[in-house]
């Protein structure tokens, strides 16, 4: 049933996309987003958020007035990659192309980007150094290395002007699954800069396949996205009783030097 106040357009086929106006758990006065899902054959959604957002300003250092910034892992040299740690500021460099504003974090033991086909040290792609049936179980949007926390299924993102200590705020932020088996088992959690929830979003399922969810308010105030990567951490077998979840593609609005 459509929701009051819910502005919903769903298009069915080999995959689904659907623009949502409505807020996610946290029904609050905040301004409502504009959420874009795709599940299956995923390009047509990750489009209309590209879109929604306005232009790619790619890794520069700086704000630009409006657009959006990108991330798809493949510019992380090896020493970064799996099996070595990857840096939770590489892409807030001070200089181009890494200066994205972004600055992650986990709970768990590190954060990770899967090695590519090529790398020094042989390792194997799409996290099969941690689980070698992940080489199977994953797939990849835009080739090849693919990003997950490591000892954790949960991740932070923060928001910097790009290249800067700055905190900034973002009009919202989307990616890449793959393998979210079931509903509900993946989610984005977006806060404000003084850490107000302004909704928790569930990521659409698509077993075996790529999903899409992506998070758009009016205005430049998110702070931080709290990132749920499925029912666990990497290491067990995808399987009815562990859905494990990895990422591609990073989209998000124009880092904005946030209001004291």
């Amino acid at each position: 049933m459509k929701r009051p106040g819910a502005v919903l357009i769903c298009t069915l086929g080999v995959a689904f996309v659907c623009l949502d106006a409505t807020v996610g758990a946290a029904a609050t006065s905040q301004p409502k987003p504009t959420v874009v899902k795709g599940s299956g054959a995923i390009t047509a959604a990750v489009e209309q958020y590209r879109a929604l957002l306005g232009p790619d300003n790619g890794g520069a250092p700086g704000s630009q007035p409006s657009g959006r910034r990108e991330i798809n892992w493949d510019g992380v040299p090896d020493e970064f990659a799996e099996p070595n740690g990857y840096p939770p500021d590489f892409f807030n460099a001070s200089v181009a192309p890494r200066a994205r504003g972004v600055v992650l974090s986990t709970p768990g033991q590190r954060l990770g980007v899967s090695a590519d086909s090529d790398n020094a040290g042989g390792a194997a792609v799409r996290f099969g150094d941690i689980n070698p049936s992940y080489v199977d179980t994953f797939t990849a949007f835009s080739e090849e290395r693919l990003f997950s926390p490591v000892g954790s299924n949960v991740a932070n993102i923060r928001f910097f002007v790009p290249g800067s200590s700055t905190p900034a705020a973002v009009r919202g932020f989307g990616a890449v699954y793959t393998d979210v088996d079931r509903a509900g088992s993946a989610d984005f959690t977006f806060y404000d800069t003084t850490g107000k929830v302004l909704g928790k979003f569930p990521v659409p399922k698509s077993k075996d396949g790529l999903s899409f969810l992506g998070v758009a308010f009016p205005e430049p105030i998110v702070g931080r996205v709290k990132i749920v990567y499925g029912s666990s951490k990497l290491g067990p077998d995808d399987s009815a009783k562990y859905d494990v979840a990895v990422m591609d593609d990073f989209i998000f609005g124009e880092p904005q030097a946030a209001n004291d």
